[in-house]
């Protein structure tokens, strides 16, 4: 249909918006994911205020408190040293977020990297790239991460490089497929016939045009490695005693669980509310983000 008058036209060029407010809009209408959303926030305000709030401190002992129930003095009860569960456990969201969002910046920087020269440059170095890896790939991730901690001493520190390692290929791959795609669109081959370094190609035109499914397998991927450095924790191969992190307070109340089975559900349950929200929230922009979820 044809407009009638210039403010028609005016009414229907304000109404256009561009993709990622759209995307912003689609989100906001998906009801379980703003509750993803919430949950993340929660964790991240709790990691922020954590030394404001906790009422106790993280290795204050006190051996006539020990493996005492959830109280009004302590919501969560007490661990085998008298300490207060609910104040490590909010310094441990501390530890868990820098983690898992620490690991995946990282992953997605050497990925994209890795994943652009080979996406765009093909050839050998396309070759030689893919088969590295296909070969971290074909080991499970946890194991290959256990490998890398032991190489290098069971830390928190080392436990964060092993899972960014781990997670290196998954982005590298999601990136090289976006790119062997979009380095064929006319604005690309344009940018080319008038002299374009191939670095301002890469990084202005080609990186910008792949970010929206990184930003959604990064969301999920900060869950996973939440699990991951829980895991390794849970092994003693993340952090060491006494840091409050999640998976090493699991480790830690194995010995008194017929005793105290709260010194381990409390810390199960802040490890299953984080990674639900990440999970709830990476859903919700996949179904934002992608243009084939939408009506």
């Amino acid at each position: 249909m044809v407009p009638n008058s210039t403010n028609e036209i005016m009414v229907k060029t304000n109404t256009s918006t561009g993709p990622w407010l759209d995307a912003w809009r689609s989100f906001r209408k998906n009801k379980v994911a703003l509750v993803g959303a919430g949950i993340v926030l929660f964790f991240l305000l709790l990691a922020i205020l954590g030394p404001l709030i906790a009422p106790q401190g993280i290795n204050d002992q006190s051996l006539k408190d020990r493996l005492l129930p959830p109280s009004s003095q302590f919501w969560f009860g007490t661990d085998d040293f008298g300490r207060d569960i609910f104040s490590r456990i909010i310094h441990g969201a501390r530890i868990s977020l820098w983690v898992g969002f620490s690991s995946v910046i990282g992953s997605v920087v050497v990925g994209s990297v890795l994943g652009i020269v080979a996406g765009y440059y093909g050839k050998w170095i396309d070759t030689i790239i893919s088969r590295i890896f296909d070969i971290m790939l074909a080991f499970p991730s946890i194991l290959l991460a256990i490998a890398v901690v032991s190489v290098l001493g069971p830390s928190l520190q080392n436990a964060l490089i092993a899972i960014a390692i781990i997670n290196v290929p998954n982005f590298g791959r999601l990136i090289r497929s976006k790119v062997l795609s979009i380095k064929e669109e006319e604005y690309i081959t344009s940018a080319k016939a008038i002299g374009m370094k191939d670095f301002r190609i890469l990084f202005s035109h080609i990186l910008p045009n792949s970010m929206a499914p990184v930003i959604v397998a990064g969301t999920l991927a900060v869950a996973s490695a939440i699990i991951e450095a829980a895991a390794l924790g849970f092994l003693g191969l993340g952090a060491q005693a006494p840091a409050p992190e999640w998976g090493k307070m699991l480790a830690d109340a194995r010995v008194v669980l017929r005793n105290a089975p709260w010194a381990m559900i409390f810390p199960g349950i802040a490890i299953m509310l984080t990674v639900l929200g990440f999970n709830l929230m990476g859903d919700g922009l996949r179904d934002a983000l992608d243009p084939r979820m939408k009506n």
